[in-house]
This record gives C-alpha cells, sequence and structure tokens, in this order.
C-alpha cells in the first residue's frame, strides 16, 4: 500500500479542530461580555472592571487546549507512524510479517511529537494576547464613536468585533514569511509532522526488508514542486542526482536490471515533494516487476484546487462573522455571504470535477 502525507490528513484536522472550537469560544466569550448591558450608560466602566475576569476565562480555554492538543498531538503521531509501517508491510506481502503498533511515549514518536507542540506552542501566547487587545480595542471604538457622531455604541462594538472574527487569531508567520490563521497554521504543522512520520515509518520498514527504490505516484491537480518528481523512481536512501543503477531482480536470483533514477527520496522531500497539503504517494519498486503506470489526465488544474481553498476559507469566515453577530439582522447577512461562497464552490466542483471537502467549509464547534 502506497504512504502519502494524506494518509495522515484526518489525525492532522482533528488537532486544528481542537483549536479552531477554542478560537470559537473565545469569540463567543468576548461577543457575550460586550455585548451583556451594553445600552447601560455605565457600560464602559463595566467593561473595563471586567477585563481581569474575562482574561481568566480565556486562560482557562487556552489551558484546556494546551492540554488536550498535547494528547492529541501525541496520539496522532504514533497513529500516523503505524499507519506509514502498515503500508509498508500490506506492500511486501508475505515478505514482511505484521508490526506491532508503535505508542505514543516511544521515543521515535516522541521525536515527531515534539516537533508539532515546539512550532505551536507559540500559538496558545497570541491567542490570549490577541483576544484581549481585541476587547480593549472594541471598548475604546465604542466609546470614541458615538461621541464623534459616526456610529452607535453598538454598531462601533460589532464592526470592530467583526473585523477579528473575520481574520480569527492570525500572525503565524512560516519560514517563507507567509502569515497563516490559527486553523490553517496549526493544520499545516500538524500535516507536515504527521506526514513526515507516516513516510518515514514506511520508508523504514521497506529498507528493513532490503527495499531501496521507490515509485512517486501522478497526482491530480499536482503543484509545480511536485510535478518533476511524478512517476519517478527514487532510491529511497543515499547520493541525490539522476543516474543510472544496476539492481538485483526483486524475484529472479542472479538476474540485474538497468534502473534509472531520478535522485533520491531525501532530496525529491527537500525540493518540495511530500508537502503537507501533497496528495502523490510513494511505493516500494520491486526492479524488474512495478511497472510505471501511465500519465492520467487531471480533473482540474493546481490553480483550480488553490481556488477552492480560499472559497472555503472565506465560508469558514462569514461563519466566524455569524457567531459574533450581535443582533439578527447581522447573523441573517453574515449566513448569506457565507452560502454565495458555498454556491461558489458548487460550481467550480461542477466545472473542474474537483471532490468537494463540504467538512473544510465547516467549524468546529465547542466541545
Amino acid at each position: 500500500m502506497p504512504v502519502s502525507p494524506s494518509m495522515a490528513e484526518d489525525l492532522a484536522a482533528a488537532i486544528a479542530d481542537l483549536y479552531e472550537a477554542a478560537e470559537g469560544t473565545m469569540i463567543e466569550r468576548i461577543r457575550a461580555a460586550l455585548a451583556a448591558g451594553i445600552d447601560s450608560p455605565v457600560w464602559v466602566e463595566l467593561k473595563l472592571a471586567a477585563v481581569g475576569s474575562l482574561q481568566l476565562a480565556i486562560q482557562e480555554v487556552i489551558d484546556a487546549l494546551a492540554i488536550d492538543a498535547s494528547g492529541a498531538i501525541h496520539q496522532a503521531v504514533a497513529e500516523a507512524y503505524n499507519r506509514g509501517a502498515q503500508a509498508a508491510v500490506a506492500e511486501l506481502g508475505a515478505l514482511a510479517p505484521a508490526v506491532a503498533a508503535i505508542p505514543a511515549g516511544a521515543p521515535v514518536v516522541d521525536r515527531l511529537a515534539q516537533a508539532v507542540v515546539a512550532d505551536t506552542g507559540p500559538v496558545h501566547l497570541r491567542m490570549l494576547r490577541q483576544t484581549m487587545d481585541v476587547y480593549r480595542e472594541v471598548v475604546a471604538r465604542a466609546v470614541a464613536a458615538p461621541a464623534l457622531g459616526a456610529q452607535t455604541r453598538r454598531q462601533a462594538a460589532q464592526s470592530a468585533l467583526d473585523q477579528f472574527a473575520a481574520r480569527g487569531v492570525k500572525g503565524f508567520v512560516d519560514t517563507a514569511g507567509r502569515s497563516w490563521e490559527l486553523r490553517s497554521y496549526v493544520e499545516m504543522a500538524a500535516r507536515s509532522a504527521l506526514g513526515r512520520a507516516a513516510v518515514e515509518a514506511h520508508s523504514d520498514r521497506l529498507g528493513a526488508y532490503g527495499v531501496d527504490l521507490v515509485l512517486v505516484s501522478q497526482s491530480p491537480e499536482e503543484c509545480p514542486l511536485c510535478r518533476p518528481w511524478e512517476r519517478k523512481i527514487l532510491v529511497r536512501t543515499g547520493a541525490p542526482g539522476a543516474r543510472t543503477v544496476q539492481v538485483e531482480h526483486a524475484t529472479v536470483d542472479g538476474r540485474t536490471i538497468t534502473v534509472r533514477v531520478a535522485g533520491s527520496l531525501p532530496e525529491a522531500r527537500g525540493a518540495g515533494l511530500m508537502h503537507p497539503n501533497c496528495r502523490h504517494t510513494v511505493s516500494a519498486y520491486l526492479p524488474g516487476v512495478s511497472r510505471i503506470p501511465a500519465a492520467q489526465p487531471s480533473r482540474g488544474t493546481y490553480e483550480d484546487s488553490q481556488r477552492q481553498r480560499y472559497f472555503e476559507r472565506q465560508i469558514r469566515k462569514w461563519k466566524r462573522l455569524e457567531a459574533a453577530a450581535m443582533d439578527d439582522t447581522r447573523r441573517t447577512v453574515t449566513r448569506a455571504r457565507a452560502r454565495a461562497y458555498q454556491a461558489r464552490v458548487r460550481e467550480l466542483v461542477s466545472e473542474t470535477g474537483l471532490p468537494r471537502k463540504s467538512h473544510r467549509e465547516q467549524l468546529t464547534t465547542a466541545r
């Protein structure tokens, strides 16, 4: 059975769900705190006096998240590693006996899990800081706007809260300098580590049974980073660079096969293959037995898939705005905008044949 980072996609989504649920809870708590007594003449004094209580409430959400996320990350890495190992066993069949599952807490799992924990650790501090900054900003704008005659207190509070709900908790910058929203960042970090766990386990298991060559699949809507490696044979470990190698036939003793390899698996991964959203798979290549499949037409383009991802983010944004709405009129408007973007997704998948991923259009509710 081939291995791919997508093999652990559901595990990464479950981790990201925890963060999205926490973000939704924080937005709801800010909305409820601001809405309470908003027409009172002493509303400003009440809101400023409540800063400490709100901060404690938000910190409780983040503390619970940190505990849940740490456990979920370790369990997810263990499961991803085991899926990769079992995929190799399934490929090799009778050559490789079944392997015992590696539990969370094993050294190899802890090493990979700590990479995710390290990437998501700073997220918790930023969640608290941005949430409290937004609360103070909303109060300040709600005070200033009526004095200037521009908006009522409720309108000003809603406008400032909308801005936060629309963008969510942001500011997570990757090594390429790109800024990510909370859920996208956590899911990217988790997919990267979990995909690495599955691919590493698969490669280790193949190596244990003397399989040194792997074959990269063709994937629909492939990105420019992956395209050069499609349908190519790679050495599992070793020096980079394309070359011709002489290897023993997989089933005939004493027979040698000439194989053209495009480079090494670490080289391809370093160049972008198997990135967090990659749909390519890597499978064992058995000289003289395995065949390189014919090229298949794609359902759509990489750009089409990126348009779909944009629409999905917009749907989630407007659903966050609906959750932040202080009155029914605002809720109706935001719900309509979310449905408009859902209609655009339906049009896109109808035109291109891309699969619709409805779960990526949903907000995870608090648990």
